[in-house]
C-alpha cells in the first residue's frame, strides 16, 4: 500500500519533514517544509533519483520555502548522508492498477476508512521499494530500461495464473493475457523477482493451480520464489464468485504445493513454491520444519511466520533478514503504509508505559490466527500463566483473521472491563505510523498497552523480563 501523500499530484518535490541537527543539510540552512525543487538542476521524481543525487559530494539544492526559490550550496562528501527526511517515497504520481480483480481486498474495505487506503498501485518502484505486487499490465519499455539500468531487484510480480486467457479474466484486464511477457524479460536480465498466487476457490484452484505451478516450472524456472496464498474475503465483498476456502479446499491446496515443491527439487534444486500459514491453520494441518521454507523469501507475505516464531522464541537466531532491504538503508527515506517499520518498542509516541513490576499477569493480544499459532508454542515451553487474547475482527469481517489487519476499535471492545492491572502487550505488526488502520492509536484503548517486535526472540525476551529472569 503506497504511503500518504501519493494522492497528491503534479510533480511537486519531496517536502522536507526532518532535518538531522549537526548535518551536511542542517549546516546549510535547510529548513523542515522545504521543498526541493531540484538537486543540481535535477528534479528528483522518487526516493530512488533522489538517493542517488543526493549521494554526490556538494549537491547544489533549489528549495521552495514559503513560497520563493532558494538556492542551497551543501558541502559534503561523496556517500555522505545529506541529512534530510523527505515526506514520500515518489513524488510524481503513483502508477495506479487499472485492473478490475474480483479477489482485490481494497474494494472490499470500509467506505469510511481513510483515503490513502483506497489508491490501488500497479508501479514497479513500489514493488522494488516496498514489496508490493505489480501484475505489470502498466509496465512499459521505459520502466525496463530503468529497472535494468539501476538494477532495481528484487520486484515482486502477481501471477495468479500462468494462462492468458484465464489470467485476464482474474484481473479483469486484456493486458493480463500478456504482461508476463514482460517476467520473462526481466529474468532473462538476471532480475531477481519473486511471484503471487492469490488462489480464489472455484476460479484458478484445482487444476487450474497445478497448470499454474506446471506453467511457472516450463516457462519461469528461474522465479526465486512463489507464495501461494488464500482469497481474504471482507465483509464487504460484492463479487459473487469469491467465497471463502473450505476445510478440503485448503488441504487440496497443499497437496499441490508440496508436490510442486518435490517437483521443483527434482529439476532446479529448490522448492520455489510455498504455501501461506494461513493454508495449514485452515486445513488443520501441522506447520513445515523450518528448513523446508529456504531462508523465508516470503516471510512478509504470511509464508513461514510460524516456523520462524516458533524458533526465533526457542532461542534461537533470527532465522531471516530483518534489514528491510534497499528501503530501510535509503537517506531519508520514510517508509508508510502497509509495509511500513512497525513501531519499535519503548517508542513513546505510540507506546502507553506502565512501571515494571516483576512478576505480573501478562496477556499478549493477537488475531484468531495468531492465537492459533502463538497458544501452542507458549504451552509448550512453558508459559502456562501468560494469557493469549485472540481478537475477532469485526471491522472487516468475513475471514479477515490475521494480526496485522486488527484495528484499535476491534482491540478496544474485546479489551473493555479487563483489569489494569496486567500488562498487555500489542503487536507491532498492528501499526503503522503509531496507528492502527481504523486512525486509532494505542492511547484509545480501555487499558494501557505495551507494544513489542513481532518476532519470537523479542516476545521471549519481554515475557523473561517480567517474570524477573
Amino acid at each position: 500500500m503506497p504511503p500518504t501523500g501519493l494522492l497528491d499530484a503534479p510533480h511537486a518535490g519531496p517536502v522536507v519533514t526532518g532535518v538531522t541537527p549537526g548535518s551536511a543539510a542542517a549546516a546549510a540552512g535547510v529548513e523542515i517544509g522545504d521543498v526541493i525543487v531540484s538537486i543540481d538542476g535535477r528534479a528528483p521524481s522518487d526516493v530512488l533519483e533522489y538517493r542517488w543525487l543526493v549521494d554526490e559530494a556538494d549537491p547544489e539544492l533549489e528549495v521552495l520555502r514559503g513560497g520563493i526559490h532558494h538556492h542551497v550550496a551543501v558541502r559534503k562528501g561523496s556517500g555522505e548522508p545529506l541529512g534530510v527526511e523527505v515526506h514520500s517515497s515518489v513524488f510524481d504520481r503513483v502508477m495506479t492498477c487499472d485492473n478490475h480483480c474480483e479477489f482485490c481486498f481494497i474494494h472490499q474495505l470500509p467506505p469510511d476508512t481513510r483515503r490513502s487506503l483506497h489508491l490501488k498501485d500497479d508501479d514497479y518502484r513500489l514493488s522494488f521499494l516496498y514489496g508490493n505486487f505489480t501484475t505489470l499490465t502498466r509496465f512499459t519499455e521505459m520502466d525496463l530500461e530503468r529497472v535494468l539500468t539501476e538494477g532495481l531487484s528484487p520486484l515482486h510480480v502477481s501471477l495468479h495464473t500462468t494462462d492468458p486467457l484465464g489470467r485476464a479474466d482474474m484481473l479483469r484486464n486484456r493486458r493480463g493475457a500478456v504482461s508476463l511477457r514482460w517476467l520473462r524479460v526481466l529474468l532473462d536480465a538476471g532480475i531477481e523477482v519473486h511471484g503471487q498466487v492469490v488462489v480464489c476457490p472455484g476460479v484458478n484452484d484445482g487444476d487450474v493451480l497445478v497448470d499454474t505451478l506446471t506453467g511457472v516450472l516450463d516457462e519461469y524456472p528461474t522465479l526465486q520464489s512463489i507464495c501461494v496464498v488464500p482469497l481474504g474475503v471482507s465483509r464487504y465483498n460484492r463479487e459473487p464468485r469469491m467465497r471463502p476456502h473450505t476445510t478440503a479446499e485448503a488441504a487440496a491446496v497443499l497437496d499441490c504445493v508440496h508436490a510442486a515443491q518435490a517437483d521443483f527439487l527434482d529439476t532446479v534444486g529448490r522448492r520455489v513454491v510455498f504455501a501461506a500459514d494461513e493454508y495449514y491453520l485452515l486445513a488443520g494441518r501441522p506447520f513445515p520444519h523450518p528448513d523446508t521454507y529456504e531462508g523465508f523469501p516470503m516471510y512478509e507475505d504470511g509464508v513461514g511466520m510460524a516456523s520462524s516464531f516458533a524458533v526465533e522464541f526457542s532461542g534461537h537466531e533470527t532465522l531471516r533478514d530483518r534489514s528491510g532491504g534497499f528501503f530501510a538503508s535509503v537517506d531519508g527515506a520514510p517508509a508508510e503504509g502497509y509495509r511500513a517499520p512497525r513501531t519499535a518498542c519503548g517508542d513513546t509516541a505510540t507506546t502507553v508505559h506502565l512501571r515494571p513490576r516483576t512478576g505480573a499477569p501478562v496477556s499478549i493480544i493477537t488475531s484468531t490466527y495468531g492465537a492459533g499459532v502463538l497458544g501452542p508454542i507458549l504451552t509448550a515451553e512453558g508459559y502456562h500463566d501468560v494469557e493469549v487474547i485472540a481478537v475477532p475482527n469485526e471491522f472487516f469481517g468475513g475471514t479477515t483473521s490475521v494480526t496485522g489487519l486488527l484495528t484499535g476499535s476491534d482491540i478496544a471492545t474485546v479489551l473493555a472491563g479487563r483489569d489494569r492491572r496486567r500488562r498487555y502487550l500489542l503487536p507491532d505488526v498492528c501499526l503503522s505510523g503509531g496507528r492502527f488502520l481504523d486512525d486509532t492509536t494505542p492511547a484509545d484503548l480501555p487499558v494501557p498497552v505495551e507494544v513489542v517486535a513481532t518476532d519470537g526472540r523479542a516476545l521471549r525476551s519481554v515475557l523473561d523480563g517480567y517474570r524477573g529472569g
